[in-house]
């Protein structure tokens, strides 16, 4: 028996969807519930400081989750505000994805069996990263494609257009899925329809271009270059395996990988489906050879898979008995975890990877006590910045990004040159003599408090190399030539007379991750005055370490108290 979407006969939408009908409010009730009870992620909390300075695009990502949060948020400002969006896009997906695959025939019963059981669905069912509206247009693209492979129309070109440049929009994953789509029908290219899909939907995606350019490209560099390992790590690729079949369901995975790849092929949209679900996954998996591959990464290929999975359950024409047995031992294991975490179980509570998740809430109201209506500034990473500033609906906590950590979108916010000089509340995980002067036993643990007169930061002083590559000999002297920017509307000024706060210009020399050697520019650096836009070149005097290999070098903007901030890009030193 042939099965594809052209020689099927209809199935009575009416008696077979109803099972589904049901089982979508059940979905979207649970969410509801999820995203109700459950304190804000680190990443959303970041992602609803997106929507606060709405944008064409961000360090880490595009702006459509940006834009999700903002519809929610404006509704009403909570945890479910953030994710409202979400849970509605996560029905939604899952009925879309209900009428491609009742095309081949495929009862109502295996897809809920099938669906509800995959964790990752599960997941991002009401937690909101880009991955959410990347799933949403992910699947309205199969469904959309799947029609514009039989019927060659302008309509369903002009769609296909929309749903790729919001696919780019949501998250720069979806170049996958047009990728591999391509290359699994290359006959795309006969169409004039075809050209007119690319021309729009490149058209659409100019603004985020823009705005890459106008900031360097931050993304391009951060996600093709910064997030790479210097070392390849064996652990990075073998966990790759369990963590993927542990997505797809604990007890399931590895049944539905095994079927979905050995379904056979009666058509292009299942060989687009075949190309697309075994492409990510081994694009990921050779990603993984490079850096850190989080499991959630793979959430495209999700689609394919259920969709080829169910197509080869119904191709072998019976349904093993056991299967259904074991993929409601599925659920329920899933559902005793989402159960106890709404709950908020103690044993849940102490794992991991949802610790953060409880105590927050109550921390940030505590330092707000603390500090009033004055910013916060908090050291590396945007998570404890964003919660802060969500839980007191503000943009007054301040991640400070320092050497040893990697820039974010606080590297371009606006916030950086609001606390310029004014007193600021500095709030860190240890204590620092002379600074610190309070001791904050909250929910979210010890934290260690002092004031800041007249702060004073360089975060955003662009410092740029001549070369990113150099060498030298054990012990030598070179003179480095560098570009230094001032991107503030403001001038500025590295003097240290009549200020509070020293400023010093440093070389950070690294060795496999750890911070091995400082050296400080010369007297003359303190000279240095900047106009709005300015550039001024210097020249750097340093000496190269004594024992021979390989090191990274940055350079690195120093005021009291703080570490340093990240001003230059990764130079890479060999020293023979």
């Amino acid at each position: 028996m042939r099965l594809s979407p052209t020689n099927n006969p209809p199935i009575d939408g009416k008696s077979s969807d109803k099972p589904i009908w049901y089982f979508l409010i059940c979905w979207t009730i649970l969410n509801l519930v999820q995203a109700y009870t459950l304190e804000i992620h680190a990443d959303e909390a970041y992602y609803w400081l997106y929507s606060r300075f709405l944008d064409w695009g961000y360090f880490d990502h595009p702006p459509m989750v940006a834009v999700f949060i903002r519809i929610g948020d404006s509704i009403v400002h909570s945890e479910l505000g953030v994710r409202l969006m979400t849970v509605l896009a996560s029905t939604l997906s899952l009925y879309i994805l209900w009428l491609i695959i009742k095309k081949y025939a495929v009862e109502a019963k295996w897809f809920i069996l099938v669906v509800s059981g995959i964790f990752i669905f599960h997941i991002y069912g009401f937690t909101t990263t880009p991955d959410a509206p990347l799933f949403l247009f992910t699947v309205l693209f199969y469904f959309i494609y799947q029609k514009y492979i039989t019927e060659d129309h302008i309509k369903w070109a002009l769609l296909l257009a929309v749903i790729i440049a919001c696919l780019l929009y949501s998250k720069y994953h979806g170049i996958l899925l047009i990728g591999f789509t391509v290359l699994s029908n290359i006959g795309l290219f006969k169409r004039k329809t075809f050209w007119g899909i690319v021309i729009v939907s490149v058209i659409l995606y100019i603004p985020h271009i823009l705005w890459q350019a106008n900031h360097g490209y931050p993304s391009v560099n951060y996600h093709l270059f910064e997030q790479s390992s210097d070392h390849y790590q064996f652990s990075q690729t073998y966990t790759y395996f369990p963590g993927q079949l542990l997505m797809a369901g604990p007890f399931i995975g590895w049944l539905l990988f095994y079927n979905a790849f050995s379904t056979r092929i009666k058509d292009a949209f299942i060989r687009g489906l075949m190309v697309n679900g075994i492409g990510t996954f081994i694009f990921f998996l050779i990603s993984s050879m490079k850096g850190e591959v989080q499991p959630q990464w793979t959430l495209i290929a999700f689609a394919p898979l259920v969709v080829l999975a169910l197509i080869r359950f119904k191709q072998k024409g019976n349904w093993r008995p056991w299967f259904g047995w074991l993929a409601i031992v599925n659920l329920v294991f899933i559902l005793l975890i989402r159960i106890s975490i709404i709950t908020a179980s103690p044993l849940i509570r102490k794992v991991g990877q949802v610790k953060g998740l409880f105590g927050f809430k109550e921390w940030a109201k505590t330092i707000n006590q603390k500090a009033g209506d004055n910013y916060v500034i908090m050291n590396d990473g945007f998570q404890n910045a964003s919660k802060y500033d969500f839980y007191n609906n503000s943009t007054k906590g301040f991640a400070y990004d320092t050497r040893y950590y990697r820039l974010t979108q606080f590297d371009i916010w606006p916030i950086e040159e609001d606390i310029q000089h004014k007193k600021a509340y500095y709030l860190v995980k240890y204590p620092i003599k002379g600074i610190t002067t309070d001791t904050l036993n909250t929910t979210g643990g010890t934290w260690y408090g002092g004031w800041l007169n007249d702060v004073r930061t360089y975060q955003k002083v662009i410092i740029e190399a001549k070369n990113y590559k150099i060498k030298g000999g054990p012990g030598e002297n070179l003179s480095l030539d560098l570009t230094i920017e001032n991107p503030y509307p403001d001038t500025i000024n590295f003097s240290n007379t009549g200020y509070e706060h020293r400023v010093a210009l440093e070389s950070c020399l690294f060795k496999d991750g750890e911070l091995i050697k400082v050296q400080q520019a010369g007297e003359d650096f303190h000279q240095m005055v900047l106009k709005p836009g300015e550039k001024a070149h210097y020249a750097f005097k340093f000496t190269t370490p004594l024992q021979k290999g390989k090191y990274v070098v940055l350079f690195s903007l120093l005021t009291d108290p703080f570490q340093g901030s990240k001003n230059s890009r990764i130079i890479n030193l060999t020293v023979e």
